[in-house]
């Protein structure tokens, strides 16, 4: 058992060695016989789940320990060997619940997800601590909150937090202490939209929509899809009815658009029938099926009666094959706003060939020659999209799914899409809008709120 040093280890691999803790009574935890595990249920599936675990075996998950995503495809035959090998070593069913011993690999899904929502029971033992890897990233921390030796770090607080956020991020400690005594089932909801999650523990909630980090580089998104890993650190722990759900684009958006409404009260611009209210180019746009759509073959800047300042507005977009639009930022109410409105921020299909070569601030999302956004985010050509955009002063923020893809700096930009100034982004207010481009792009549920 190595000591713990939290200076040293940037995550929580060896933690359970902690202050206090002798090797004999860290052993005698560990030596619980099985026989002394309570028998785990098998309930009916809920409706609309799917089970993770059989009760029976390891089939479907495999073993692999901490290790970056990006590196599962380089890793040679050999080695994966070797893990699923360790898993068969440490990982056990007994009385229909999976027991891990307290060492060896990680049980990791076979398959990859995206967004999701999972059901998870788990029971475990004084000073162990364990976690639940989402898209193969650390985690949701499960651990002794009575350890005193990790109050310092936040067991006090409980678990369920994510545990490998930045210190003062939300998200990082849970809400409110609700694990159960030891010896007692606790049962984890989560649901994952993009990045950003929510987790109930033993039915409250504990995880609010925060936005989970990425633990391999925080300079980039939580990847859009990854395994679901179960962590074990040195504590013997049982898992059981592990379901999981797969959420659809419909389902994915409107638990989005509920978080945001969390926010502040949004005015909603389009009344789903009709174009009042809306200026510029209305001759150029219709209403189709309850969306505002540019009209094939033209373009042009269909914009809000009131300018806005500061302001956050959230929305769903569909993108045909090739589309091509832009939200009109501050908009002056004339010319090309990508140049003399604050600017355009791209509405694309990244995916199509015609676009292939483009500079990287020209894809969705990117504040239009200025600044470049994140790729991978977008949902399948067709299926609408939720897109929520903050500007403050010279700042933009764009989060695409639930996923932050740009968040950035207009004041600080120097360099420009073929040395073309852009005039207009330091505008001080302006219109709201769609910067059509002869594509029929849609939009939907527009709403919008002053800051």
């Amino acid at each position: 058992m190595k000591p713990f040093c939290f200076a040293s280890i940037p995550f929580r691999q060896a933690r359970t060695a902690v202050a206090g803790c002798t090797i004999a009574a860290l052993a005698g935890v560990l030596s619980l016989p099985l026989s002394n595990l309570a028998m785990a249920e098998s309930p009916a599936v809920p409706e609309g789940f799917t089970a993770l675990f059989n009760g029976k075996d390891l089939t479907g998950w495999h073993g692999q320990p901490h290790l970056d995503p990006r590196k599962w495809d380089a890793t040679p035959a050999e080695k994966r060997s070797e893990w699923n090998q360790d898993m068969s070593e440490h990982w056990t069913v007994k009385e229909g619940a999976l027991v891990n011993d307290g060492h060896g690999v990680y049980l990791t899904t076979d398959k990859q997800y995206g967004d999701i929502e999972l059901l998870i029971d788990y029971k475990t033992v004084a000073l162990a601590d364990s976690g639940i890897y989402l898209r193969g990233s650390p985690q949701v921390q499960i651990w002794d909150s009575t350890n005193e030796a990790q109050f310092g770090i936040g067991a006090d607080k409980g678990s369920g937090g994510l545990w490998n956020n930045s210190p003062g991020k939300a998200g990082k400690d849970p809400l409110v202490l609700a694990d159960k005594a030891f010896g007692e089932w606790n049962s984890f909801r989560i649901k994952q939209v993009g990045a950003r999650t929510s987790v109930w523990l033993n039915d409250q909630l504990v995880v609010d929509g925060a936005n989970m980090e990425n633990y391999w580089d925080r300079e980039l998104p939580l990847f859009a899809k990854g395994v679901i890993q179960l962590q074990t650190h040195g504590g013997e722990i049982q898992w059981r009815n592990l379901f999981i759900r797969e959420l659809s684009a419909e389902e994915s958006n409107q638990w989005l658009q509920e978080q945001d409404q969390k926010l502040g009260e949004f005015q909603s611009l389009f009344n789903g029938s009709d174009l009042s209210n809306w200026k510029g180019a209305v001759e150029n746009y219709e209403v189709l099926e309850g969306a505002i759509q540019c009209k094939t073959g033209h373009g042009g800047v269909l914009h809000t009666a009131d300018k806005y300042s500061d302001f956050e507005t959230t929305l769903e977009f569909q993108l045909p094959p090739g589309g091509n639009n832009g939200l009109a930022l501050r908009y002056p109410g004339s010319g090309d706003t990508a140049y003399l409105g604050m600017c355009e921020l791209q509405v694309l299909d990244n995916t199509a060939d015609k676009y292939s070569g483009l500079d990287q601030r020209q894809y969705h999302g990117s504040a239009y020659g200025m600044l470049a956004a994140k790729r991978g985010f977008l949902r399948e050509v067709g299926e609408w999209n939720y897109q929520r955009v903050t500007v403050k002063g010279s700042t933009i923020r764009v989060e695409l799914n639930g996923t932050v893809i740009l968040d950035g700096d207009l004041s600080q930009v120097t360099e420009y899409l073929a040395d073309k100034e852009h005039p207009g982004k330091d505008n001080a207010d302006g219109y709201f809008g769609f910067a059509g481009h002869n594509d029929p792009v849609r939009f939907k549920n527009v709403h919008i709120r002053g800051l």
